[in-house]
C-alpha cells in the first residue's frame, strides 16, 4: 500500500533527495540570511529562528525527513501572530522582513529535494538583498555579497552527481571566480541602466528618528546620543576649513520652556526667515545620513537655504520631505554676522516666558545680577559664566539624576552635567534678569579628515548652547559649556570626554579611533560614487565625451552595446576552454595515468572501448578487471544522462583495487 506524506507542497515521488553537501550547504544560505537581518530583528525571534534551522540541521543529519504538514501549519500561523503582536502590523520594512526571514527558515522543515532547495536559495537571495533596505554601507554591501557565496554553491552542488565526494575548497573555489566574474557586468549595469527620480514603491518606517537629536531636550536626556560614535554626517568646504572652535550646526531652535524641557517655538518659526546681517563665508556640502527627520544640519550662522528647502525665523533650516536616506545638500554660512537686531513684541515675550514655580533660587540669583549691573545684559551673562568657570561645576557625561526641579537642583546640589544642563540653566537665569534667550541644538566641532580632505561630525558631537538677544546686536551665541570645559569648543566632544571621569573606553583608545577614522574615508567614497550615484549624476556621465546630457535612449543604446560585448567575451572564453569533466572523467585520468606508468598510454582520439580492449591485450594479467572497468565506464557514460552515484563509487573503488605492473619489453 502506497503510504502519503502530507505537506504543503509535494515534490515529484521521482525527483531524488537532497544529498548531504547541498543540504548543508542550503542550511549555510539559510544562516546567512538570518545573520545580516540579526541587526534589527528581535534578538528573541532571532535565536528562535537559528535554534529552529539547528535542529533541521541536526535532526537531517541523523536520517529524519520533512516535517509533516500538522507541524508546519501552525508554526506558520505561530509566525504570523508574533510578527502583528510585536509591530503592530505585517507591512513596512522591519516587520516585513522578520516574517520573510521566519519562512525562509521554516522552508527547510519541507525542504528534501532539488526543487525545494531551487526555490528556497531563489528567495534567499530576495532576502539577502532586502537587509540592504536597512544599511547601504559599504561593509553591509560586502556581507551581503558574501551571503551569496553559498546560494551559489548550494545551486551548483545540486548539478554534481555526488556532491559529497567532492572536497568543500573545489565545491566554493569556482563559484567565488563565477561571482568575480559577474562584477564587470554588475557594475556596468548599475552605472548604465537608466535610473529614476523616485522611486517605484516604497514601505512604511517607523517615525523614530535615528540621529538621537530630537525636536525635544531636557537636561540628562542626551547622554545617549554623546555616546553614539557613529557618522551623524559629513561637510566638505569649498575653501580652508573653519577653526574648531567655530563650527557649530545648528538644528534645533528652542524657545519654550514648561519647568522640564525646551522645545521649539513652531507657530513663530513658521514665519520667514529672520533678518540676517553678514556675507557668505563659507560654502560647503553636506551628506547627511539618514534621520527620519525634516530638519537640515546647518553651520551657524546660515546664510541661505540648500536646495529644496526652506529657512525658519529661528534660522533654522527644514527641508520639503523627510529624510530616509543618505542626502546631500549645498549651504554657505558666515560667522561675523548681525541676526534679528530688533525683535517684535511676541518674539520678546516668548524668549523670556517662564514656567511659574520653577526654579525660585535661580530667580534670586539672576535679580542679584540685574541689580548689580543694570542693563549691561553682556556683564550679566558673563557673571553666569564665571559662575560656571569658577563655582566648583564639572563637566561628566554621567551627572547624577536631577531633582523635580531640575534648575536649582543642578545649580545649588549635583553641581555636574554636560551641555543639556549648563544650556538649559544658563538660558533661564538670563530670562530670570529680563533677557530674551533661547536653547540651541545641533553639532559641534568634528574631527577633520585630512586624507578625505572633509569634516567628520559624529552623534557624539550634538551639542547645545544658547542664543542671548542683545540690544543692537541681535541673537549672540554664548556657550556655557566651554566655560566649564573649554575642550569641549576648542577641541571637541572627545576631548571633553577624556579626563571627565565618566567617559567610555573607546575615548581613550586613540590608535583605535585614528583608524576608525581612517575607515571613514571609505565609507565616505562609497556614499559619494555609490549610494550617491541617482539620475540627475547618471545623466552627467557622458559629459567627457560630449553628450551634455544623456537620456534613457542614450543609456540604453551604451547599455546593449556593452552587454553583448560583454556577453560575447565571455563566450569566447568558454568556447576555448579546455573541458574538466565530473567525477567520472576525473577517475577516467586517475587510471589513464596508472596505465601509463606501465607503458599504455591512451592515444589521440583513441575511444574508451578500443583504449580497455588495448589495455587488455597488453596486461593479460588484469583483462577481468579491465573489460569490468570497460563495462562500468561505458554503461556509466552512455547509458544515463548523469553517472548515477552507486556507479561512479563502484568505479571509483574498482580504479583503486586495480594492481599494474610495468610492461617489460
Amino acid at each position: 500500500m502506497t503510504r502519503f506524506r502530507l505537506s504543503l507542497t509535494r515534490a515529484p515521488v521521482d525527483e531524488p533527495l537532497l544529498a548531504r553537501r547541498p543540504f548543508d550547504l542550503l542550511c549555510l544560505t539559510m544562516a546567512c540570511v538570518l545573520g545580516v537581518h540579526a541587526l534589527h530583528l528581535p534578538w528573541w525571534l532571532t535565536l528562535t529562528l537559528a535554534g529552529v534551522l539547528a535542529a533541521r540541521w541536526r535532526q537531517r543529519r541523523s536520517g529524519g525527513r520533512n516535517a509533516p504538514f500538522w507541524i508546519k501549519l501552525p508554526l506558520i500561523v505561530l509566525l504570523l501572530a508574533v510578527v502583528i503582536a510585536y509591530y503592530g502590523t505585517l507591512f513596512g520594512r522591519e516587520p516585513g522582513s522578520a516574517f520573510a526571514v521566519g519562512l525562509l527558515v521554516l522552508k527547510m522543515l519541507e525542504s528534501e529535494h532539488r526543487r525545494d532547495a531551487r526555490v528556497a536559495v531563489a528567495f534567499a537571495c530576495f532576502g539577502l538583498m532586502s537587509a540592504l533596505l536597512f544599511d547601504q554601507g559599504i561593509a553591509a554591501s560586502f556581507v551581503v555579497a558574501l551571503g551569496l557565496v553559498p546560494a551559489v554553491a548550494t545551486l551548483r552542488s545540486l548539478e554534481v552527481v555526488d556532491p559529497d565526494l567532492l572536497p568543500l575548497r573545489r565545491e566554493l573555489l569556482p563559484v567565488l571566480i563565477t561571482l568575480l566574474a559577474a562584477v564587470p557586468l554588475a557594475a556596468f549595469a548599475f552605472v548604465f541602466v537608466p535610473r529614476l527620480n523616485s522611486p517605484l514603491w516604497g514601505a512604511p518606517t517607523a517615525d523614530k528618528s535615528v540621529t538621537g537629536l530630537s525636536d525635544r531636550m531636557a537636561p540628562g536626556e542626551m547622554a545617549e546620543v554623546l555616546t553614539d560614535d557613529t557618522p551623524a554626517m559629513r561637510v566638505t568646504f569649498d575653501n580652508a576649513p573653519p577653526m574648531n572652535a567655530s563650527r557649530y550646526f545648528r538644528a534645533y531652535t528652542m524657545t519654550n520652556f514648561d519647568g522640564q524641557s525646551w522645545s521649539p517655538d513652531y507657530d513663530g518659526g513658521s514665519r520667514s526667515s529672520g533678518t540676517l546681517e553678514g556675507q557668505p563665508r563659507f560654502t560647503y556640502e553636506v551628506t547627511l545620513e539618514p534621520t527620519r527627520q525634516r530638519v537640515l544640519p546647518v553651520m551657524d550662522m546660515p546664510v541661505n537655504a540648500p536646495d529644496d528647502a526652506r529657512l525658519r525665523t529661528d534660522r533654522t533650516a527644514v527641508a520639503d520631505r523627510r529624510i530616509d536616506e543618505v542626502y546631500r545638500y549645498h549651504a554657505s554660512a558666515t560667522t561675523d554676522y548681525r541676526l534679528d537686531a530688533t525683535i517684535d513684541a511676541r518674539q520678546r515675550r516668548q524668549a523670556l516666558q517662564l514656567p511659574n514655580g520653577v526654579g525660585p533660587r535661580a530667580r534670586e540669583l539672576a535679580a542679584s545680577w540685574s541689580g548689580k549691573f543694570g542693563n549691561d545684559h553682556v556683564a550679566i551673562a558673563r557673571a553666569a559664566l564665571a559662575m560656571f568657570h569658577d563655582g566648583g561645576f564639572r563637566y561628566t557625561l554621567a551627572p547624577a539624576p536631577l531633582g523635580r526641579d531640575r534648575i536649582d537642583d543642578f545649580l545649588f546640589q549635583t553641581r555636574e552635567g554636560f551641555c543639556e544642563h549648563y544650556s538649559s540653566t544658563f538660558t533661564f537665569l538670563m530670562r530670570a534678569a529680563g533677557i530674551p534667550a533661547r536653547v540651541v541644538t545641533g553639532y559641534q566641532g568634528g574631527y577633520w579628515n585630512k586624507l578625505g580632505s572633509y569634516l567628520l561630525v559624529r552623534h557624539a558631537d550634538a551639542h547645545a548652547w544658547s542664543e542671548v538677544w542683545l540690544e543692537g546686536r541681535g541673537w549672540v551665541r554664548f556657550d556655557p559649556t566651554g566655560a566649564v570645559r573649554p575642550e569641549r569648543v576648542s577641541l571637541g566632544a572627545a576631548a571633553a570626554a577624556a579626563g571627565s571621569g565618566s567617559e567610555s573606553g573607546m575615548f581613550n583608545m586613540t590608535w583605535l579611533n585614528n583608524v576608525r577614522d581612517r575607515w571613514d574615508v571609505v565609507n565616505q567614497w562609497w556614499n559619494q560614487a555609490v549610494n550617491g550615484f541617482d539620475a540627475l549624476r547618471q545623466q552627467g556621465i557622458l559629459q567627457p565625451f560630449g553628450i551634455r546630457r544623456a537620456d534613457v535612449g542614450d543609456l540604453a543604446i551604451i547599455l546593449a552595446v556593452g552587454c553583448a560585448l560583454l556577453v560575447a567575451g565571455a563566450l569566447g572564453w568558454a568556447m576555448f576552454q579546455r573541458r574538466e569533466g565530473d567525477a567520472l572523467d576525473a577517475w577516467m585520468q586517475r587510471l589513464e595515468r596508472k596505465l601509463a606508468r606501465t607503458g599504455v598510454t591512451r592515444r589521440t582520439g583513441e575511444g574508451p572501448r578500443h583504449f580497455f580492449a588495448r589495455a587488455a591485450r597488453t596486461l593479460p594479467g588484469q583483462r577481468n578487471a579491465l573489460e569490468r572497468l570497460s563495462q562500468l565506464y561505458l554503461r556509466s557514460r552512455y547509458a544515463f544522462d548523469e553517472p548515477p552515484p552507486e556507479s561512479l563509487i563502484e568505479f571509483r573503488r574498482q580504479v583503486k583495487e586495480l594492481k599494474v605492473r610495468r610492461v617489460v619489453k
